[in-house]
């Protein structure tokens, strides 16, 4: 009975062991040849083949690391992006721990789905994305203000005086929508250096950049349509 236990395990214990060697190969040459970190590495339905990924970007590398592919990669059969599929959930968040009272709140009809807007209040993307979402039903959007001092040298102050208006989600909706600047803002203690940090951490490297209930992550403004999918995706779940 041993002698069959061990036929049977010692070849999954060298796979795991060769598993383990390749990864460590991986790593060092990565380390040594481009001096940057391997977050992780998975095997992938290719043989001597490895998913890394590094800086959040997804790269496939053989056993040694001697050469690595940047780009997509496409099951036939199924036609189906796995490289996209992946990157979905390595930017997958945990709604549950954002902190959305340092967000604007905004209540459609029930406010049943929830929604989190990064947004700049001088990024034009981001005004295009506000009409998008004007004419949607039932969802609560949390909108951090996020702006970016190295694409809008006035954001910030903008974004400072929509945070200390007396009704924050008017104030918003008028600057985003109608051009309204707010007016005779009294000075307040504002949540812009947490928001900042918190987009850091959540690697927001441009806004819009939107995150629905179920930790889906989108960039960009997106077509009306396209949010109603994927917030009826997320309630579903």
């Amino acid at each position: 009975m041993l002698k069959k236990i061990f036929a049977i395990a010692l070849p999954v214990f060298l796979l795991a062991c060769s598993a383990q060697a390749d990864e460590a190969a991986i790593k060092k040459t990565m380390q040594e040849r481009y001096g940057v970190e391997v977050q992780s590495i998975t095997k992938i339905p290719i043989k001597g083949m490895y998913e890394i990924v590094v800086d959040g970007q997804i790269l496939y590398a053989d056993e040694k690391a001697n050469y690595f592919i940047a780009g997509a990669l496409v099951e036939t059969k199924s036609k189906a992006n796995l490289t996209e599929a992946r990157m979905q959930d390595l930017l997958k968040v945990d709604f549950n721990t954002l902190p959305l009272d340092l967000a604007i709140k905004i209540v459609k009809g029930n406010g049943k789905r929830k929604l989190v807007v990064f947004s700049d209040p001088d990024c034009p993307f981001c005004r295009k994305l506000e009409k998008e979402m004007e004419g949607l039903n039932n969802v609560t959007i949390y909108t951090f203000l996020f702006p970016i001092a190295s694409l809008h040298p006035n954001a910030g102050e903008r974004a400072k005086a929509v945070w200390c208006s007396p009704d924050r989600a008017k104030a918003w909706t008028d600057l985003m929508l109608n051009g309204i600047e707010p007016k005779n803002v009294a000075t307040c203690n504002t949540p812009l250096d947490k928001i900042a940090e918190l987009g850091g951490k959540l690697k927001v490297n441009g806004t819009p950049a939107l995150i629905f209930a179920n930790g889906r992550r989108v960039p960009g403004a997106l077509p009306a349509s396209q949010i109603e999918k994927y917030l009826n995706e997320a309630s579903a779940k």
